[in-house]
């Protein structure tokens, strides 16, 4: 069994993941959108509304989601969150884990996916 609670004073983060447990995907978390325009060359992002609203925007689409929806985001699709409300809560689970496969829209690099982990190769 595997236990975590929230972690209040971060924007986002992860509960748990295959960089410290078995769990094969990643579950985590952010209490408001976070403006941070990026992309997977493989993962799908799968997220679950928990609390509030948020737009999402999808490859230039606005999407506006509330408390019940689901957004799968699937590979290649550039997406980033631009309003949230301040009750705003979702889960994300990202399939299938590839450390470091996100690329940052301003600048076009890849960059690690989950900065607070403990580094691994890959």
């Amino acid at each position: 069994m595997i236990h975590q609670s929230l972690d209040k004073s971060v924007a986002k983060g992860w509960f748990v993941g295959p960089w410290n447990s078995a769990v094969p995907v990643p579950v985590g978390y952010a209490n408001k959108g976070v403006n941070e325009s990026h992309h997977h060359a493989q993962m799908f992002e799968i997220y679950l509304v928990a609390r509030g609203t948020s737009t999402a925007v999808i490859n230039q689409q606005i999407v506006h989601l509330q408390a019940g929806d689901m957004l799968v985001v699937e590979p290649g699709e550039m997406h980033t969150f631009s309003h949230s409300s301040d009750d705003y809560f979702h889960f994300v689970i990202q399939t299938p884990f590839i450390p470091g496969d996100k690329v940052q829209e301003d600048d076009k690099k890849q960059d690690a996916d989950f900065p607070d982990k403990p580094d691994q190769d890959g």
